[in-house]
């Protein structure tokens, strides 16, 4: 099974289901992962653009996107949406979080880091 080297975060300061929720599971993540955590902020100049083509090349892209979107990049190379937040509450945005962290995929991909 490939191996996840990179966590992605799309995400801004401002938003609630950003900052901290997404923001504090994905840094767990990359922990347990042993991947290196990139974020951007929609709000930085600089990030936004990465950010655009990220979420247009491989996530669910309108021109008003939702976030925060997460990616995963894998060691050969692949880049996989995971997580988009949802517009229905932080609380479901959180849910979503949860199942994608206990999820069977995820369990897999920190095993093969123990390995």
């Amino acid at each position: 099974m490939s191996r996840v080297v990179s966590i992605k975060v799309v995400y801004a300061k401002w938003c609630p289901h950003c900052n901290p929720l997404t923001l504090e599971a994905m840094e767990k993540a990359s922990s347990e992962l042993g991947a290196k955590l990139e974020l951007y902020d929609i709000d930085n100049p600089e990030q936004v653009k990465v950010a655009d083509r990220l979420v247009e090349k491989y996530g669910e892209w309108s021109e008003d996107y939702v976030i925060p979107q997460v990616f995963f990049e894998y060691d050969d190379g692949k880049v996989e949406h995971v997580l988009t937040g949802q517009r229905t509450g932080v609380s479901a945005t959180r849910q979503k979080i949860e199942e994608l962290l206990k999820s069977e995929k995820y369990a897999k991909l920190k095993s093969a880091v123990q390995r």
